[in-house]
């Protein structure tokens, strides 16, 4: 078994759509990034990464890259879990938290999960979103950005080959 965490955080800015594990929420601000600003899926991509010793999502998918520009974070993701079944292990579950004040996720928790799981090819019990709010404290509580972390269990898949 292997272990990996993963973080990431961007401001939030206007004229930018907010998506969060690969869900569009209606927002009057989004994300400030190179692709979709997903912090959620960056996170576990970067989870993912670790525990697969593949080091971190900017190496693999790096900012300065044009066709990176705007990708959905969904294919990175996809990516990510192809990687790690190339080699040699399989994700068993994922387990990763929001930090935001606004806006309230509670309602697109269960559709982040599923995009989650159909991404990475578990099922989406093995998957687990949490939101949390700073109660007003720091970057997050002052509605200036949003953080994410994450953790992935990863086990050897002993010559499985990933499929699509």
């Amino acid at each position: 078994m292997r272990i990996g965490i993963g973080y990431d955080v961007h401001r939030l800015v206007e004229g930018r759509k907010l998506v969060l594990g690969g869900v569009e929420i209606n927002y009057e601000f989004g994300l400030l990034g190179h692709s979709d600003g997903d912090v959620l899926l960056h996170a576990i991509c970067d989870a993912i990464l670790g525990a697969s010793s593949q080091g971190d999502i900017g190496s693999h998918f790096p900012p300065t890259e044009a066709a990176y520009k705007d990708i959905s974070s969904l294919i990175l993701l996809k990516r990510v879990a192809e990687m790690a079944l190339e080699k040699g292990f399989r994700i068993e579950n994922i387990d990763a938290t929001v930090v935001c004040e606004n806006p309230r996720l509670a309602p697109y928790i269960n559709e982040m999960k599923q995009k989650i799981a159909e991404c990475v090819g578990i099922d989406s019990e093995r998957v687990s979103v949490k939101a949390k709010t700073t109660e007003g404290l720091g970057f997050e509580g002052e509605g200036r950005g949003i953080a994410a972390f994450a953790v992935a269990l990863l086990t050897e898949t002993k010559g499985e080959k990933y499929e699509s």
